[in-house]
């Protein structure tokens, strides 16, 4: 069976025999077995990873194996996802270690019953740090303003200036680094979902945007 394995538009052909994947059954049982217990999901803790969920954690071994060109690990991994999920042709390794961002491709749709029925797709790939580097100032600025504001609904309400920046604190992340560039996220209070900043190139940049989130939450908190 084959897996093309999609690393920054460079295609690695992955052809697993079919006895690797037979003989890999206890093994590919065992990783399930490891993932019952829940996973961290880049910033995400997944208390039941479904399906789809799975694969994405398996994909970015794969692409740690394919790194260090581990290729008994690497056609061990590319079993279990030719195991797990029927017609897959191909899988986008996400290189900024965002696991929710491998992506795969099917030949037709994926037989996923239940455990895959929340979503067929990850979710949509961010832009590369190249390509923030290219963003102008506005953007930038819009898209993290966009979160912050997306992350403003069923927000505690009426708090005073003290109660207001203890809990700005707690709903604005302190910039961390993605790959070669920055972001930050901001607490969704209605869904408890964090809500991501777009990348961001530079770490100035990212902290003086951070700046404008917390702000925009501190004021809000204190809105009655």
């Amino acid at each position: 069976m084959i897996l093309n394995a999609i690393i920054d538009e460079q295609v690695y052909t992955l052809n697993v025999p079919d006895p690797v994947i037979e003989r890999g059954a206890e093994f590919f049982d065992q990783l399930d077995r490891d993932m019952d217990q829940g996973w961290q999901m880049s910033r995400e803790w997944v208390e039941a990873p479904d399906r789809l969920q799975r694969c994405q954690i398996i994909a970015d071994k794969l692409l740690t194996a394919l790194e260090k060109e581990n290729e008994k690990l690497g056609m061990l991994m590319a079993g279990y996802i030719l195991s797990r999920l029927p017609q897959v042709e191909s899988v986008e390794l996400d290189l900024q270690g965002e696991i929710q961002n491998n992506q795969f491709r099917f030949s037709e749709a994926p037989g996923l019953g239940d455990a895959g029925a929340r979503q067929t797709t990850p979710h949509e790939k961010p832009a590369s740090p190249a390509a923030s580097n290219g963003a102008t100032e506005t953007g930038a600025a819009s898209g993290a303003g966009g979160a912050a504001a997306a992350a403003h609904s069923d927000l505690p309400s009426g708090l005073n200036k003290m109660q207001a920046m203890a809990q700005a604190g707690q709903d604005v992340t302190q910039v961390f680094k993605v790959g070669k560039a920055y972001r930050f996220s901001v607490m969704d209070h209605a869904s408890g979902n964090w809500q991501d900043s777009p990348l961001i190139a530079t770490e100035a940049e990212a902290e003086r945007l951070r700046q404008q989130a917390f702000k925009a939450r501190y004021e809000a908190l204190q809105q009655p």
